[in-house]
């Protein structure tokens, strides 16, 4: 797979995202956040299990054996992002929409912060310029004005640790274990699991409070863990961490076009400039590593 392949597989996962923010905010019903959250990536794993088990066993048979360090590795990828789920939506329970969506958006230049520190990988000198603009344009498209930090605006905040850092790690097990719908599928269970017996203890959800959301589950379950989630992961064997978060994050942008479309909502000139500016960032992280220029060297 080419790498403009695998951004385009990455900008799917974004549309997809993006159009499930409209479900998660009318199919939840009452059932809480942290059991939402589990079911349906419990869900997505079911969908995927079938084909990484296939997948697991051509690789184990045609190219390396799965060891302990893989399995551990995808076992700290679902943690993290289960915290990541977690924190954000207690987050967003006490703040506004506006704020955590902004909020989120820090994760995209957080990406290649950590991926310097931690792993000393430089990227192209283009990523810097257009992780900023990205996340001017995130502001701008939020409609926020002015973010006034409430209790809940920590929380969002810490999660952005967590979602680039699950990014990272995505790439990195995706790379390593040359088996991305073994990593998807291992980190929806552990996801799934991990949020349901959670959710069991701190929300005590009942079982009409469950019925109620069924369909929201599904459909979040389906596309947005089982397709979306899928296409990051199979995508990032191939593109750079910093890449993929300037070109996931353009999920803010489709979630304003569903609203337009499925809601009625509708955008200022000023918004829809801001969703120019995500378009722009991730156009530059396309087209100027083409040219050649700036490329990085290893440190």
């Amino acid at each position: 797979m080419t790498r403009i392949q695998a951004n385009l597989l990455l900008t799917l996962a974004a549309m997809i995202w993006g159009s499930s923010f409209v479900v998660q905010q009318v199919g939840t019903g009452q059932l809480g956040t942290i059991t939402f959250t589990g079911s349906r990536f419990l869900v997505g794993a079911i969908l995927v299990l079938p084909f990484a088990l296939r997948q697991v066993r051509r690789v184990g048979q045609q190219e390396r054996r799965f060891v302990a360090i893989d399995w551990l590795g995808i076992l700290l990828t679902g943690c993290v992002l289960l915290t990541a789920a977690v924190l954000q939506q207690h987050g967003i329970l006490r703040t506004s929409v506006t704020n955590s969506g902004f909020l989120t958006a820090l994760y995209v230049p957080l990406v290649p912060v950590l991926g310097l520190i931690v792993l000393r990988r430089k990227v192209h000198f283009a990523i810097w310029p257009a992780s900023i603009t990205c996340f001017i344009g995130t502001y701008i498209l939020s409609g926020a004005h002015s973010v006034e930090l409430a209790v809940g605006d920590l929380w969002v905040i810490s999660s952005t640790i967590f979602w680039a850092t699950h990014v990272m790690l995505v790439g990195i097990m995706a790379s390593r274990t040359g088996a991305p719908l073994v990593v998807a599928a291992g980190q929806f269970l552990v996801c799934g699991l991990g949020g349901l017996t959670l959710g069991f203890f701190v929300e005590e959800p009942t079982i009409h409070q469950i019925t109620g959301a069924v369909w929201g589950i599904l459909y979040v379950g389906i596309f947005s863990v089982g397709m979306a989630f899928t296409l990051q992961v199979v995508g990032q064997r191939y593109t750079p961490a910093a890449d993929a978060a300037i070109i996931l994050s353009s999920e803010t942008l489709f979630a304003a076009l569903g609203g337009m479309v499925f809601l009625g909502e509708r955008l200022s000139l000023m918004q829809l400039s801001g969703g120019a500016l995500i378009l722009g960032s991730i156009l530059a992280v396309e087209l100027v590593p083409l040219t050649g220029i700036g490329r990085p060297r290893p440190l």
